[in-house]
């Protein structure tokens, strides 16, 4: 078969019917994309974030979340200008393919995968934790952690192999019902007698600290992976640019207007909930909506039912996250990054292939953790926060190159913070992966993440860049992009299009 050999990487033509095999269907709008986004990220507001609170105590969890909202805005709009003008199903890896070559797109890309399989796993876990507290109280009933997992994934990777219509679908139903359940949340929590906003500080400080920050403004650098739980996933957006009718308008616009839901919710459940059950409680509880309809609701059965509800938040993020990373294995092995098999798509037009594998390794991680070592919970979330500062970091990177090495491209949507906002938001996850990194307690997840990327990367270096495919990502950046964008002044995504259109 004809090959051809740039920047160190062979691609080698794709067989007749290739393509064919590895199709996607437009199925979304504005709506359809704010729900995946939301449905992505809400759980975060259902379990995880609390954590911080017993790292930093409530002042400095709050510091933490401000500092990263701040990233989130900045990177947002940094990623809605790159995909507007490069509408790829890759996303982040087609950002960085464009920017940094083939190496640096794979390296963003396997942060990317890391990030989406672990975080889907975590849900996962916290998932289980609220159903089986659920059971045990309404009935009775209560079964061992990977049992609930395994249900979890089954039902999720069946709803999500239906079709992306669906999946869209179902990720708006779920995001309204997880906002509802939200409000009635902070609407009981205002009028409950239980609320008390001393509590936010009930947390015994340290010698010599205030009872605004009780461990120190040191212990914020710790708390700033626990703070992007409740926006970890939002900029999975550009992963459904090939799914969406107007990737280029309404990609960058549902995520600002999902990062504005999910500062409001994230506000809410930040100052409310540990106000009716105490700083101190709260910074180490699997459940902590659960526990602030307990408090509110004490020894009634109402506690658990209003919860039921509330699993269906956690049960949104399995969902969202999911399609992420059954995006952007999709992608990487379309372009023979990953093994091509995982790009298979089937007559419903989803990548089955990849979303079952993903959620295998998901599965495989947990029961690793939980039966070999300790709670997966927190191990598992801190490999998924280390996944996304380095792709957020990666990304912002690119950024900055293609602002830099192209600036008179055509941009469909122009960054309102512009190279300043980039820098700023890369800083920060820069900063983020030093925090992690340092922590003695997050030992197992730097090992883990580290592992994954020395075998990823001997994995490209002997097989991988050996046989990639000219996929749209790859022709691309490789026959014109922002290049084509800046002589002719046309917008990017026109070569794209005809490009799908051929395929």
């Amino acid at each position: 078969m004809t090959t051809t050999t740039v920047s160190g990487v062979t691609y080698t033509e794709a067989a007749d019917g290739y393509f064919d095999k590895r199709k996607l269907k437009r199925s979304a709008g504005f709506w359809g994309l704010w729900g995946i986004g939301v449905a992505a990220v809400i759980s975060g507001d259902f379990s995880g974030w609390n954590l911080g609170i017993g790292t930093a105590g409530w002042g400095g969890f709050l510091i933490a979340t401000g500092v990263v909202v701040v990233m989130y805005f900045a990177m947002l709009f940094s990623i809605g200008e790159m995909s507007a003008a490069m509408p790829h199903t890759g996303g982040a890896y087609s950002f960085a393919r464009a920017a940094m070559g083939p190496w640096g797109g794979f390296v963003t890309g396997l942060a990317e995968s890391v990030e989406y399989v672990m975080t889907t796993a975590v849900v996962v876990y916290f998932s289980g934790q609220y159903a089986d507290s659920i059971t045990g109280t309404l009935f009775g009933v209560s079964f061992a952690p990977w049992i609930w997992w395994l249900v979890i994934y089954a039902v999720f990777l069946a709803l999500n192999t239906v079709g992306a219509e669906a999946s869209f679908t179902f990720a708006i139903i779920v995001s309204i019902i997880s906002l509802a359940v939200l409000a009635l949340f902070a609407g009981l929590a205002l009028a409950s007698s239980h609320l008390d906003l001393g509590s936010l500080f009930d947390v015994t400080p340290d010698t010599g600290q205030s009872s605004f920050l009780p461990h120190g403004l040191g212990a914020v650098f710790y708390a700033l992976p626990f703070a992007m739980w409740l926006f970890l996933g939002i900029e999975e957006l550009p992963l459904a640019a090939e799914e969406a009718h107007l990737p280029s308008k309404d990609i960058p616009r549902a995520g600002k207007w999902g990062m504005i839901t999910l500062v409001v919710t994230g506000a809410a459940v930040v100052v409310l909930n540990p106000a009716v059950t105490g700083a101190d409680a709260l910074g180490t509880s699997g459940e902590p909506l659960l526990d602030g309809f307990r408090a509110m609701l004490p020894g009634s059965n109402l506690a658990a039912v209003l919860s039921a509800f509330a699993l269906v938040g956690l049960l949104a993020s399995t969902q969202g996250i999911m399609f992420a990373y059954g995006r952007n294995i999709y992608s990487l092995s379309r372009a023979g990054y990953y093994p091509r098999f995982l790009s298979l798509t089937g007559a419903r037009k989803t990548p089955w292939v990849a979303l079952l594998v993903g959620g295998a390794i998901g599965f495989a991680a947990l029961f690793a953790v939980q039966y070999g070592m300790a709670s997966a919970g927190s191990i598992v979330l801190n490999i998924a926060v280390w996944g996304a500062v380095i792709a957020y970091l990666l990304q912002m990177v690119s950024f900055v190159l293609l602002r830099r090495a192209h600036p008179d491209a055509v941009r469909p949507y122009v960054s309102p913070t512009g190279v300043a906002g980039a820098v700023v938001a890369g800083l920060l996850a820069a900063m983020i992966f030093v925090g992690v990194m340092l922590n003695p307690d997050y030992r197992a997840a730097i090992l883990a993440i580290a592992a994954v990327f020395a075998l990823g990367l001997v994995s490209f270096g002997a097989w991988g860049r050996k046989r990639l495919v000219l996929s749209p990502e790859e022709e691309y950046a490789l026959s014109g992009g922002l290049q084509a964008g800046d002589a002719a002044g046309t917008p990017d995504e026109e070569p794209l299009n005809e490009l799908l259109v051929s395929q």
